[in-house]
């Protein structure tokens, strides 16, 4: 018998197709199904569906797909990626304590410094670049350690198999946001992780259509519990995104593969020019977590961020790219460029901000499928520009 074994660029494919169980067809395209509720054959028998809100076979095979790609046994598709971030930690209950990177997407920050502790559910940031300083916040009450790696904005790196080890040992779950690298390049469940969450609106997507977030879970047990949570909170992925979505993880591994190949070019570029006082990328030998990051994850990606000396010279700098749209989000076949104190993480207040390195300086920029010199060529004139713009107040790079 061969002991063949699929790969994930193959299952990226095919998986939607075994997801869609239900009814067989032959279609190689999941159905759309736009039905709100389903007619039941028996009076005390139900079926497999009965209201979407609970299930829908369009959903149902997005899910299955998720769950197949991730290594898990549990994916839920909900509305949005905050959606699955805040269904995920309605599992915790008044009293519980949250250890959380400091280094973490603006929307997170806001749900657990503001919507949590309304609910009696405690927080502690730390550097979760330092494994040290994550051991120190824990408390006697910690129920959950909650990790970006690489983090937003600043592409910080969390070592996943330490901070598991760590999670074990004091009895507490750990949530992983996988958005910036997706299971193609990173595979959190496989190192322990008890949630893996996405931004799917993000890479999975890879359009800037639609708004969506997943969750997958290893532990059936734990992905019966977060159902739950879906169901009764109702923030589910509509039929006709999670055929979109479906149709966007399809091609994931040649965009994302051309996105990082482009990323790591225009990263040395940065990394070289004068003007530029800092390029976070893990891509880079200089970056603090090049070795671990390359221990668990199989690409540095296609996001990166950059440094300039202040808010006038990266407004000078956006001005006048001409390739890259200036908006929020990440991810696209379009290059997206994004001032993250204004955008991603304008919810944390300046002291936050700048306690985790968000200046105003700091340029956010996810790389898409464009010419990867054209882009290169378009940062080099923007930021002659920028340069002219820094001296022209008196300061000489």
């Amino acid at each position: 018998m061969s002991d063949y074994k699929e790969s994930l660029e193959t299952s990226i494919i095919v998986a939607s197709t075994r997801g869609d169980s239900e009814i067989k067809t032959g279609s190689v395209n999941v159905p759309i199904y736009l039905s709100s509720t389903f007619h039941q054959e028996s009076f005390d028998d139900f079926g497999p569906y009965d209201y979407s809100r609970s299930g829908n076979p369009t959903r149902d095979a997005l899910e299955k797909t998720i769950a197949e790609l991730e290594g898990g046994t549990r994916g839920l598709a909900f509305a949005s990626g905050i959606a699955a971030i805040s269904s995920a930690f309605m599992l915790l209950s008044s009293g519980d304590h949250i250890v959380i990177t400091e280094d973490v997407y603006g929307g997170t920050f806001r749900f657990v410094t503001e919507v949590l502790p309304r609910f009696g559910i405690e927080h502690s940031f730390a550097d979760f670049t330092n494994v040290e300083a994550i051991a120190s916040a824990m408390q006697s009450n910690t129920k959950l350690i909650y990790i970006e790696t690489p983090s937003n904005p600043c592409l910080g790196i969390t070592d996943i198999t330490a901070v598991v080890e760590l999670a074990k040992s004091n009895a507490c779950l750990t949530f992983l946001d996988n958005t910036f690298m997706t299971p193609l390049y990173q595979r959190p469940l496989d190192l322990g992780i008890d949630i893996v969450l996405h931004s799917a609106t993000k890479f999975l997507s890879g359009h800037s259509d639609i708004i969506a977030g997943l969750a997958v879970t290893k532990d059936e047990e734990l992905g019966k519990r977060l159902a739950f949570i879906q169901n009764s909170f109702g923030a589910i992925l509509g039929a006709q995104d999670s055929f979109s979505l479906i149709q966007g993880i399809k091609t994931l591994n040649v965009r994302f593969e051309k996105s990082a190949q482009s990323a790591q070019k225009i990263a040395n570029y940065l990394n070289g020019h004068d003007l530029v006082e800092n390029v976070f990328f893990p891509g880079l030998s200089t970056h603090p977590g090049y070795e671990t990051h390359n221990k668990q994850s199989s690409s540095a990606g296609a996001v990166l961020s950059f440094c300039l000396p202040n808010k006038s010279t990266a407004k000078a700098f956006v001005e006048n790219v001409k390739i890259p749209v200036f908006a929020v989000s990440l991810g696209g076949v379009e290059s997206i460029l994004s001032h993250p104190a204004q955008m991603s993480h304008a919810a944390m207040p300046k002291s936050e901000r700048d306690k985790r390195g968000i200046t105003d300086g700091l340029l956010r920029f996810s790389v898409g499928l464009e010419n990867v010199n054209d882009l290169i060529a378009d940062f080099e004139q923007a930021l002659e520009i920028a340069s002219k713009q820094y001296e022209k107040v008196g300061i000489h790079i």
